[in-house]
């Protein structure tokens, strides 16, 4: 499925006529068996991301003028190897991986400040295959987790989410507030906030309180109720102290959330805390920078991750501490279908939304198809 420009689903043309591409060196060739998708997709095809200061959205600009048309989207890839380029060992021929989704600028494992990443910059995954760099694409064996379930663990979520925490240096013992809490980035933090040892507090939508206790939050707080931020927070977490904001949303909600963790500065031991990476809710906050620096708020902007973190959840993943969230699968030929479903979830969507291509239906999608 191939983005020809900016626009409606209508911009996502079928094509089957695209050649196989061949790895170059240091590339491996997946066969690609399944893509989560994520909501950068849709915000690059609509051109979403704002560059003027007013909000509005008129482009789409990352790393540069990296996105070129056609473009093959899709981040999270899960496949099988199937060549290898030069300088790649043959042994790789087989391996099933998943791919950390980041393009990569520069060789520090600790530093990325370039957010471009594979399905922007570079062909992704909504296809049947593609090229990849080999030391991105991570081994992944597990028997226990189908293939669509691994897409479901995919960087674009997790490394997000994962690149929060240590951004704002969230420590074992510490509550963290997540707003956004039933999407992909959103249900990873909860999960990592355990891993790590720190307490995950849960904002989303209506019912869906009790797949997120189950995941890991102590506590679920239902957007829709909330009236006062700061008082409704105090009240669900039992006056508790919230170290860490990490938050999805911003818009309108972002001020209540910095006042909540200015509540009782006195009883902190840490400045408060606020890591964004998503705005959902609007692009644009009117913030009192009084409240911030006579607070000594620490606020921090993320996307994406670092190579370093990647190979930590790339840990995780093969020891079993991370749990897939996985909504359904849907046919890459249903891909239009697919983003009006993504942009509509209700109240019974959780987790992730994997695309599996149609000649991989039967052994990888077809087990979890989407329920409509």
């Amino acid at each position: 499925m191939v983005l020809t420009r900016h626009g409606g689903i209508d911009a996502l043309e079928w094509r089957t006529d695209m050649p196989v591409p061949q790895p170059g060196p240091g590339e491996v060739l997946l066969r690609i068996t399944a893509t989560a998708k994520n909501n950068t997709d849709r915000k690059v095809r609509e051109g979403l991301y704002a560059t003027q200061e007013t909000g509005e959205a008129i482009s789409f600009r990352m790393a540069g003028e990296t996105l070129r048309f056609p473009r093959i989207q899709g981040a999270d890839v899960v496949g099988h190897v199937v060549a290898v380029g030069e300088g790649v060992p043959p042994g790789r021929i087989g391996e099933r991986g998943l791919l950390d989704f980041n393009i990569y600028r520069g060789d520090d494992p600790h530093l990325n400040l370039t957010p471009d990443y594979y399905g922007h910059g570079a062909d992704g995954g909504f296809a049947e295959y593609g090229v990849f760099p080999s030391d991105q694409v991570h081994h992944v064996p597990n028997p226990g987790l189908s293939d669509a379930e691994l897409a479901s663990l995919g960087m674009c979520s997790w490394q997000t989410g994962y690149h929060m925490l240590t951004s704002a240096g969230v420590r074992a013992g510490e509550h963290v507030l997540i707003t956004g809490a039933s999407g992909g980035v959103g249900t990873a933090l909860i999960q990592l906030c355990r891993v790590i040892g720190a307490v995950p507090h849960a904002v989303s939508s209506p019912g869906k309180a009790e797949a997120l206790h189950a995941l890991g939050a102590e506590t679920v707080i239902d957007r829709k109720r909330v009236t006062d931020w700061p008082a409704d927070i105090a009240r669900a977490t039992g006056g508790g102290i919230i170290d860490a904001v990490m938050d999805l949303v911003g818009g309108d909600i972002t001020p209540g959330l910095i006042e909540a963790m200015c509540r009782d500065l006195g009883a902190r031991k840490t400045p408060p805390r606020l890591a964004i990476a998503g705005a959902s809710a609007g692009n644009v906050t009117q913030v009192l920078w009084t409240q911030i620096y006579l607070n000594q708020v620490q606020i921090f902007g993320v996307s994406h991750g670092t190579r370093a973190e990647a190979r930590q959840l790339i840990d995780w993943i093969r020891a079993g501490r991370l749990r897939p969230v996985l909504a359904g699968t849907m046919k890459l030929s249903e891909l239009h279908e697919a983003e009006r479903i993504f942009v509509d979830r209700g109240v019974d969507f959780l987790g992730k939304l994997v695309i599996v291509p149609d000649a991989e239906w039967e052994r990888h999608g077809a087990g979890h198809a989407l329920k409509r």
